[in-house]
């Protein structure tokens, strides 16, 4: 008699949820033993976010950093269902689904992932553009193409945010713009990178300083409007003009996730243990942004892309150990360092005892990524067109 296979649910397809997949259907499975692996994402593309800024502009094109996922799983068993999560009942371990789907599970992975709060100032919501999506890449290509095309004598941005995301989006902007280009960037710190090195922070300011942006701390944001932004300042209130505002603070979970009978923290992530597994559910992993994780020895795991890559990695041993009668392995998060891009060719990097900037950071930046992108098809696609690209582009301009 046949077992009935078991069935692996995995909600998000991030870093987490989709590397999670892919490393599941590479396991050694015995015989009858292949489980039905089920991904949904409400998106038909994968994006591979810390080169995202890139196709802002046009260093890299959209099929290498957002490959779609019929592309990544065409040799994989993993089936996909492009559709958004509507409910999920834990205890009939069910995942109703948008379109109407109905999914039942054995093992779930909850991998969905964190979205920008547009809601916290007035007129953010309406005249501000996130960046976290290939839609918000799309949106702010289209509208900096609009205001290149313009009679504008000089295009003014605001980037809302000094974080990671918000000082290598001004970078990439003030590159892309040049002499036309007026950024700024607004902080309601006292410092840009509050939790980065010292030497990647310098190496940030030197950049944002060397390319004119202007930065505004312990400022924030009171409202937004069509063409213009209000600051407060040390209690005083500025609105100043601006033709394209870019926000880039804050994280909000799922509204599914945040209505889960999970065990959550005051941010709304959901507890695990060191095993990536929910508390009081060991049928449920949880990882990514969504999850409140210590790993083995005790030390509080970021919400970062790093983090999610080195999760996904357990997560799919565990569920391969949890359906094999093996020992499931404890989290052991591992710091390899942090890479910023700031600017066209240009980057920094510290970690593993390593601290670059400029020309040399940009180049392993790319090779680094380029060895975790998803498949090694897609690697050695997107490898190919890095090589051949400048080659290409210099004998057209000799034909010219």
């Amino acid at each position: 008699m046949s077992q009935t296979p078991a069935k692996i649910c995995i909600l998000g397809g991030g870093f987490g949820g989709l590397y999670t997949a892919l490393r599941l259907s590479n396991l050694p499975w015995g015989r009858n033993e292949q489980p039905e692996i089920t991904l949904v994402d409400a998106r038909d593309r994968f994006v591979f976010s810390p080169l995202l800024y890139e196709l802002v502009t046009g260093e890299l094109q959209s099929w290498e950093v957002a490959p779609p996922y019929e592309e990544l799983l065409e040799d994989t068993t993993i089936r996909f269902r492009q559709t958004a999560v509507a409910d999920i009942n834990t205890d009939t371990k069910q995942v109703r689904l948008a379109d109407g789907g109905l999914l039942d599970y054995d093992l779930l992975v909850l991998a969905m992932g964190g979205e920008t709060p547009m809601d916290r100032v007035p007129g953010a919501a309406e005249f501000a553009i996130p960046f976290r999506t290939i839609s918000d890449a799309y949106q702010l290509a289209d509208r900096l193409r609009q205001l290149e095309a313009s009679d504008t004598d000089k295009i003014r941005v605001a980037v809302v945010g000094a974080g990671y995301s918000g000082i290598e989006l001004a970078c990439k902007l003030a590159d892309k713009l040049g002499d036309r280009g007026r950024v700024r960037v607004i902080e309601v710190g006292d410092q840009i990178l509050r939790s980065s090195s010292t030497h990647n922070r310098d190496a940030a300011a030197k950049a944002l300083e060397e390319r004119g942006v202007w930065t505004d701390l312990e400022t924030s944001v009171e409202s937004v409007g069509a063409g213009s932004i209000s600051l407060l300042y040390k209690g005083v209130v500025d609105t100043i003009p601006v033709d394209l505002v870019l926000w880039t603070i804050g994280t909000r979970m799922n509204e599914v996730v945040k209505n889960l009978p999970l065990k959550q923290n005051e941010r709304g992530q959901i507890l695990v243990t060191s095993t990536l597994q929910v508390v009081d559910h060991p049928e449920i992993f949880a990882i990514g942004d969504l999850a409140d994780c210590k790993d083995a020895d005790g030390q509080q795991v970021p919400a970062t892309a790093q983090a999610a890559f080195q999760q996904s990695d357990y997560t799919g041993w565990n569920l391969w150990a949890s359906l094999s009668d093996r020992p499931l392995l404890p989290f052991r998060y591992q710091y390899f360092g942090e890479m910023m891009t700031l600017g066209i060719h240009d980057a920094t990097l510290t970690g593993l005892g390593i601290q670059l900037e400029g020309t040399a950071a940009h180049l392993i930046r790319r090779l680094a990524y380029l060895n975790r992108m998803p498949t090694l098809k897609h690697q050695l696609r997107v490898g190919f067109n890095w090589i051949t690209r400048p080659i290409i582009s210099a004998i057209a301009q000799m034909g010219e």
